[in-house]
């Protein structure tokens, strides 16, 4: 930079115009803020490739809505924009995302009658879809006489990521050719929609079958997957894949994988990713691990971790708060009169508690039958989630085991009234790289006869060594 300015001072001095060579310079630091007041100075009308230079270099580095002030300079000093223009104004626009100003801007475009390249189309697409402008993005991609792989993929991940996942699901398997863009699109889909089983089987299908090497972002979308379907066995696999490649330099990536290992209750792992991040670790590595202590057994060390972690000047969030207050539950802490006191803590929190914060305090409340706080934290819930069931049926049972009758009626009654049905709980598990879901009293499993066989081996079996134990205890009687 010192260069860079001792150069622009000496034609300054000497009225030389170097603004080329200066700007030039300049976007390779880059020092876009200094560039950006050197065009401005500049007398003449600048040309359109050195502000497409610059409008190229904010819509990659940010701040991005500067393309737009760039280019209304643009067209105050009578600078013609060119396809280029509008391709980095599109970008721009997507990376915010500004809907608004991404339709002025195409509206722009067709006003000085350019004709879209592939990149310009592909460009604006980009933008429709991660604006949530769907039906626009769509227009446009049915309207392109050639897509290219990079159309395809922004028009899957837009259906993805705004939850329209049949529309996704169909384009992809339409699609010509495919990269592990395409599929961590679908991956990432799935399981930002709650899809896990989808979002495993299609990262299977593209690694097994497929033979699609994952990258740090495919990674980082499917290990929340099994994190929620406990596939722990697929976790190390992908594990020991990260190590392989040099991903565990990301954050994204050993967070995700702390997480995994910590929902799985792997607590052995999720430490020694913990400890492997070193001083890269953030408030999400530290909830995590927190939470993770806090529901499989070890409260007490994540109550240690919490003040740890508050030592080292690290401000907490909610996830953390709900962290503090598993431990405290799981530790019977509540029971010492500390109840209250975690009622305080989320009445007192920098931030507004949310549905996950009184989800933590209304389990809590379950847990030790506190109904006067779980009346209050029942409240809020039906006030920030009315269509969630689940917090209906706690507050029920919680009178229930009060024998409050008077109150599983009015719960009932209010549930009713809002006419949402509870969906069955189901559990999953890991066989042979295969997940398989189990309802209750299921018999939709195509091996259902064998595995009800074997249960009922199991079952006799146990009854067996109960009666064993039985006799044992009435012969030491009889002696």
């Amino acid at each position: 930079m010192n260069s860079i300015k001792q150069l622009h001072a000496h034609s300054l001095r000497n009225g030389l115009d170097l603004t080329y060579l200066l700007l030039a310079k300049l976007l390779e630091v880059p020092s876009l803020a200094y560039a950006r007041r050197l065009l401005d100075a500049c007398p003449a009308t600048p040309p359109t490739f050195l502000c497409n230079k610059l409008l190229q270099a904010y819509s990659l580095h940010g701040p991005h809505l500067q393309c737009l002030s760039i280019y209304s300079a643009m067209r105050r000093r009578g600078c013609p924009a060119s396809l280029h223009s509008f391709t980095f104004l599109f970008a721009a626009c997507a990376s915010v995302p500004s809907p608004s100003n991404g339709r002025a801007a195409h509206a722009h475009l067709l006003k000085f009658g350019l004709q879209m390249d592939a990149y310009v189309a592909t460009s604006l697409l980009d933008m429709y879809a991660k604006s949530g402008l769907m039906g626009m993005a769509r227009q446009l991609f049915d309207e392109m006489p050639q897509r290219d792989v990079p159309s395809w993929n922004s028009i899957i991940g837009g259906y993805a990521k705004c939850g329209k996942l049949e529309e996704a699901r169909v384009l992809f398997e339409s699609m010509p050719r495919r990269n592990v863009i395409s599929w961590t699109s679908m991956v990432s889909g799935y399981a930002q929609n709650c899809k896990y089983e989808e979002a495993v089987a299609t990262f299977m299908r593209m690694w097994d079958e497929e033979g699609v090497r994952p990258n740090e972002v495919t990674v980082t979308s499917v290990l929340p997957a099994c994190a929620n379907l406990g596939a722990l066995e697929l976790g190390k696999r992908i594990d020991a894949y990260a190590k392989e490649n040099g991903f565990m330099s990301n954050l994204f990536v050993s967070n995700a994988l702390l997480e995994m290992y910590a929902k799985c209750g792997s607590i052995d792992q999720a430490k020694r990713v913990f400890e492997e991040m070193g001083e890269r670790k953030n408030l999400c590595s530290w909830n995590s691990m927190i939470m993770g202590l806090a529901v499989h057994g070890g409260w007490n060390d994540g109550l240690r971790m919490f003040h740890e972690m508050r030592a080292r000047g690290i401000n907490p969030d909610d996830i953390t708060f709900v962290g503090v207050l598993s431990a405290c539950t799981h530790g019977g802490l509540v029971d010492q009169g500390l109840l209250h006191e975690a009622y305080s803590l989320i009445t007192s929190m920098p931030m507004k508690p949310d549905s996950v914060i009184w989800g933590a305090l209304l389990g809590a409340c379950s847990f030790h039958r506190r109904v006067d706080l779980a009346e209050i934290a029942a409240e809020f819930l039906f006030e920030l989630e009315p269509w969630n069931p689940g917090n209906y049926v706690i507050l029920s049972n919680i009178y229930a085991s009060l024998q409050r009758w008077d109150g599983v009626a009015e719960v009932w009654k209010r549930m009713k009234g809002v006419q949402h049905k509870k969906a069955a709980g189901y559990s999953s598990i890991e066989v042979n790289r295969s997940i398989h879901k189990f309802l209750v009293e299921d018999k939709s499993h195509p091996m259902t006869s064998e595995i009800y066989a074997l249960l009922d081996i199991i079952s006799m079996n146990m009854n067996l060594i109960d009666y064993v134990a039985f006799l044992d205890s009435e012969f030491e009687v009889g002696n």
